[in-house]
């Protein structure tokens, strides 16, 4: 392999972990975010308003 293909090799897996490490990120962001979002719902009291919930 000639020196500009393993730069260029070197480049597209730079790349490649670069955008998969970003994409575990958003993932988890989203995965907190959601997590925030339920336990803010139901510490407002929220919870009981969705259709099916159980009576007290």
């Amino acid at each position: 392999m000639t020196a500009v293909a393993a730069e260029s090799s070197d480049l597209v897996h730079h790349l490649l972990v670069d955008s998969a490490l970003k994409a575990v990120i958003v993932v988890v962001a989203l995965a907190v975010l959601a997590l925030g979002m339920t336990v803010i719902w139901r510490k407002a009291g929220r919870a009981d308003d969705r259709p099916g919930a159980p009576d007290d």
